[in-house]
């Protein structure tokens, strides 16, 4: 195994504190660039990622604007994914100057990296893109299909609820919770990383602007947002993955596979949304062999 040494701090990036957290593997044979999800989550809940630092492919981390350690912007009307997309440029001019890198993005990452390749792809070896979106309407369409599966309680509850505006009523929530166990995370109980992102969630503003009060109800800024018909635009090697149960279903992960040429689609059995804690080994060895082929083929 590869040894590597772990910087952390602070970027001004666009005139906000970015916090940063880099494992920089002695031996490196790649960078990996990580955007979180939410959007509003912190980088926490990606730690698992840092395993590749000892094969030899170093890991960059960050907190997104406005989210877990990061500053916010100074106006809402900058709460957006182009916003995002801009942030992650400067990051990476600071960070690496005119090398490239490959960029994962989960969940909402997953759409900020899509949007990011589209472009800004001549500054990448390659995409990786797990429970990622390329349009909020029909992953809410796909969402609303696993409620529709959900016990009878549960849906209606959902449904009702959700329609009225009660997103406290204890019905609500308790479906909720429901669903976020069979397609969040099958765990019994988190892990602390991944607590810490969704605590720094709940007391940020970022979820509450740019998506809204839950995981299938939007009404910030990125209501609307798609993103589908650009993606053949992106004519990079890129690895898509979901979980076989996954809130971003595969359905969701083949409409971004079916658009970017050449791409490759690997869903997780048995795992949901955050598969590098259903299965990190696996996951992890995924990850690292799509990288090093995509290297030693010299498509990077």
């Amino acid at each position: 195994m590869t040894e590597y040494s772990v910087e952390e701090g602070y970027r001004n990036v666009l005139g906000l504190k970015i916090y940063y957290k880099f494992f920089r593997a002695s031996d490196e044979r790649a960078t990996v660039m990580t955007m979180h999800g939410g959007p509003g989550m912190s980088h926490d809940y990606m730690l698992p990622l840092s395993d590749l630092a000892q094969n030899g492919v170093s890991v960059l981390f960050y907190d997104q604007f406005g989210c877990g350690r990061s500053d916010e912007p100074d106006a809402e009307s900058k709460y957006t994914i182009s916003y995002g997309v801009e942030e992650a440029e400067e990051l990476r001019k600071q960070i690496f100057a005119d090398r490239k890198i490959f960029l994962m993005g989960s969940s909402y990452g997953g759409a900020l990296a899509l949007a990011y390749a589209v472009k800004y792809q001549s500054n990448l070896r390659g995409l990786i893109i797990s429970g990622g979106l390329p349009s909020v309407q029909f992953t809410v369409s796909e969402m609303f299909r696993l409620i529709d599966e959900l016990d009878p309680w549960a849906r209606d509850a959902i449904r009702k609820y959700g329609e009225m505006g009660e997103f406290s009523n204890e019905d609500y929530k308790r479906a909720s919770e429901l669903f976020y166990k069979k397609h969040f995370l099958r765990l019994n109980e988190y892990p602390a990383e991944v607590l810490k992102s969704l605590e720094y969630a709940e007391k940020r503003n970022v979820y509450r602007i740019m998506n809204g009060p839950d995981e299938f109800t939007i009404t910030g800024t990125i209501k609307g947002w798609d993103i589908t018909r650009q993606l053949a635009l992106i004519n990079i090697p890129t690895l898509i993955t979901a979980g076989e149960f996954d809130e971003v279903t595969p359905n969701v992960a083949s409409a971004i596979h079916d658009k970017i040429h050449g791409s490759e689609m690997v869903i997780f059995k048995g795992c949901s949304h955050l598969t590098m804690w259903e299965d990190r080994e696996k996951y992890n060895e995924l990850l690292g062999k799509f990288i090093n082929h995509t290297v030693e083929s010299g498509k990077a």
